[in-house]
């Protein structure tokens, strides 16, 4: 039985981890970290979870009073950093959802993860279909080296490009040269019309309501294209990569950077 923790729990994905956790045999909800709340109920602040555990807004003191093997953390980068090292000091293995960590915190993170030999995921996105576009990108990239990136996110996400397109241009970059792409007397007439430039590739974002979260890769080459997407229509399909990445980090000593380390 693996005893687990959520923070943020009534956001769009905090209640589908409930959910999630919940429904699981293996699984079992402890508590959850709320920024306000503190010693509620999560069924009467939530009453669609129905959830009969306690709400503490402070993680430390969550940790003292709780059984914890794992924290799902589904806040923000600064939040999140700061409830993953409070975890760490707690032998508490963190499985976090949010993107926006820079590599510089990914490396600190990942350093401390090593010393204490506590498994930890980051994972800029728990779909498995997500994931498999990563990959297939990556290996699309070794013929066709043209590659644009379009993100498409609901328009309360607060960074762009997304860490999904980020990582998928990090993955595409280890097989694919640097290189410039366009003319190469190529002039905005409006800055930023060509979206953000990651070694040449073009990653371009897209902020509506309605949307939640969408990606295509288009790749060039002479006489033809290629394009691979992804499309989460509602926020359960993160919930599979939510399980697996539970499963994994307690078999884990060090921090892991997204699912596809996960996933032949």
């Amino acid at each position: 039985m693996i005893h687990i923790v959520i923070a943020g729990p009534r956001g769009n994905m905090g209640k589908e981890a409930v959910k999630m956790v919940m429904g699981e045999e293996t699984f079992t909800l402890t508590a959850v970290v709320d920024r306000k709340h503190d010693g509620a109920r999560l069924k009467d602040v939530a009453p669609d979870l129905d959830a009969d555990v306690p709400v503490y807004t402070n993680m430390e003191e969550c940790f003292q009073k709780e059984v914890c093997d794992v924290l799902i953390d589904l806040t923000s980068p600064e939040t999140g950093k700061q409830h993953m090292v409070t975890a760490f000091n707690y032998n508490v293995r963190p499985v976090v959802g949010t993107t926006g960590f820079t590599d510089e915190d990914i490396e600190e993170l990942t350093k401390t993860a090593s010393e204490k030999e506590l498994g930890a995921i980051i994972a800029p996105n728990f779909a498995i279909g997500a994931i498999l576009l990563m990959k297939f990108s990556k290996q699309a990239a070794k013929y066709m080296t043209d590659v644009e990136i379009i993100e498409q996110h609901h328009d309360k996400k607060l960074d762009a490009p997304s860490g999904t397109a980020i990582k998928t241009a990090q993955m595409i970059a280890e097989v694919r040269e640097e290189k410039t792409q366009g003319h190469v007397d190529e002039t905005e007439t409006l800055q930023g019309a060509r979206g953000a430039d990651f070694e040449g590739m073009r990653i371009h974002s897209v902020r509506l309501p309605g949307r939640v979260a969408h990606q295509e890769v288009l790749f060039g080459g002479q006489g033809q294209t290629l394009t691979l997407r992804h499309d989460s229509l509602d926020r359960t399909s993160f919930m599979p990569g939510v399980k697996l990445a539970v499963d994994e980090v307690m078999h884990l000593k060090t921090l892991v950077y997204g699912l596809d380390q996960l996933i032949d």
